[in-house]
């Protein structure tokens, strides 16, 4: 709750904060711009086995990936909307208007020199070069439906670590991608996760080998440029044992009047031993459906942490997740979601204890400024035949103004009287009292509501690297502008 924090504190561990603002409210949204269409490839508008087939074609692949699409679509026809949530915002989508795949033809280069030029210019405006050169070990950047760079230091390819797009793991990498490929995450897990295997372009593969610690992240950007368009990219990462790997994502789109989807699937497989993070910040356009599945394996001793961000889009409907199964597995889920005017942000994680003394956190904050709406849905699940599990589940909400929103809807069940949970969640509101104190000490009121705010979540925002935990900041008190009142 914010009233935790003293306002003396709240000064002294922001004070940065104030110039960090000053700098991000005199620029525009550093996502808000898009180049003129230029695409070799278009499947059109429309679903159908057609289209599934164009894709295929247009990626030269094997006969079992054109098979794996068309039962995928089956799936989706079959699957109704989903009508215990978020029903009306998703009514909105007219499937038979989206643009499911754009591409130049070109491969991925492994040269930013080689990158064409409007979008070289895209990924410098947005910095991930700069990145690259100044704390990264390897980065993907894709546009629209297809990768246009993708490369990895040399010295992590001498080790053995893979990391190519999802189209090159399946066609160069197939002993290592196939048997984990759709295993953590079936076609038929949900709606989404189905149109997601019958038209996935794009995403990473990533392999870590036995007892490899790759001491920078990986990274990679997903970009749409193109209206009317759907983004589905599909993401592998496998951590054999004893290895290490962070993985971060950032992801940004221009605002168009008419709807934007992006409907991605990220599969993660800690092995024994093994650890995997994985970050991400969005900072999606308020015209984009971004209905995402993403969830782990951790075998024996192997750690999973989701670190994510949700600021921006429509609606969202996230809820990374990770199933224990190996014995002493850990699974850990941080998030924070801000919804703004017209936003829905619907988020949370899952939780499956599947052995013994395995542990498992899920700490959850939002922010609801304006009518903007914040909802976490949680699920957590020890069965009675194990022993010796633990979770922690803590869900704190923040609201700007009388008419923010949140909901939470926490599902915990526990079997057996072995195990150890405990769930705590609050509900806050910025008094007036608090941002007069603040305007005491020199502070404008948009600048003393931004101060509440990441005082409010400075301790998640410390688990973000630092240069994604800089840039979380700026784009926070982007979003405060015009918040007061």
């Amino acid at each position: 709750m914010i009233a935790l924090y003293s306002f003396d504190s709240l000064f002294e561990m922001n004070s940065e904060t104030a110039t960090v603002q000053q700098v991000a409210l005199e620029k525009d949204n550093i996502g808000d711009f898009s180049f003129p269409e230029n695409h070799k490839f278009d499947a059109g508008t429309g679903l159908n086995g057609d289209t599934l087939d164009y894709i295929s074609k247009v990626k030269d692949e094997p006969a079992w990936v054109n098979e794996f699409r068309h039962k995928a679509l089956a799936v989706f026809e079959s699957k109704p909307m989903p009508t215990n949530w978020a029903t009306e915002d998703l009514n909105a989508i007219d499937f038979d208007k989206i643009r499911y795949y754009l591409s130049d033809g070109a491969t991925p280069k492994r040269s930013w020199d080689d990158v064409p030029p409007e979008v070289l210019e895209t990924f410098d405006r947005l910095g991930v070069p700069e990145q690259e050169r100044a704390f990264l070990a390897g980065v993907e950047a894709q546009y629209d439906s297809e990768a246009a760079y993708s490369n990895v230091k040399e010295a992590l390819a001498e080790e053995g670590v893979i990391f190519v797009t999802c189209s090159e793991g399946l066609k160069e990498h197939a002993d290592i991608f196939r048997p984990w490929f759709g295993k953590v995450i079936p076609v038929g897990d949900n709606k989404f996760s189905a149109l997601n295997s019958a038209v996935m372009s794009g995403g990473s593969f990533i392999y870590i080998p036995k007892g490899v610690k790759v001491k920078h992240p990986l990274q990679a950007y997903f970009r749409i440029n193109s209206e009317n368009f759907g983004q589905f990219e599909r993401t592998l990462i496998i951590a054999d044992e004893g290895s290490e790997v962070m993985y971060m994502e950032g992801c940004t789109a221009p605002k168009f009047e008419t709807a934007t989807l992006h409907s991605a699937v990220v599969e993660l497989v800690a092995m024994k031993g093994a650890k995997i993070q994985y970050i991400t910040v969005q900072n999606w356009s308020s015209n984009v459906f971004n209905l995402v599945t993403k969830r782990g394996l951790a075998h024996e001793d192997a750690e999973i942490r989701w670190i994510d961000c949700n600021i921006g889009s429509r609606l969202t409907m996230k809820y990374p997740g990770v199933v224990m199964k190996g014995e002493r597995a850990r699974g850990e889920v941080i998030s924070i979601a801000l919804a703004n005017d017209g936003q829905h942000q619907d988020t949370g994680a899952k939780m499956i204890h599947a052995a013994n003394n395995t542990t498992s956190n899920v700490i959850s904050k939002s922010i609801s400024i304006g009518a903007g709406r914040s909802t976490y849905r949680g699920q957590v699940h020890i069965p009675k035949h194990l022993k010796g599990c633990k979770n922690n589940t803590e869900c704190d909400a923040l609201l700007i103004n009388p008419k923010s929103r949140t909901d939470t809807y926490p599902a915990i069940s526990v079997k057996g009287n072995q195990h150890v949970t405990q769930h705590e969640a609050s509900v806050s509101q910025v008094s007036k009292e608090m941002l007069f104190y603040m305007q005491q000490r020199g502070l404008s009121e948009t600048q003393a509501m931004s101060l509440a705010v990441n005082g409010f979540i400075n301790d998640l925002v410390e688990e973000f690297p630092m240069e994604y935990s800089v840039e979380l900041k700026r784009l926070i008190d982007l979003e405060m502008e015009g918040s007061v009142g």
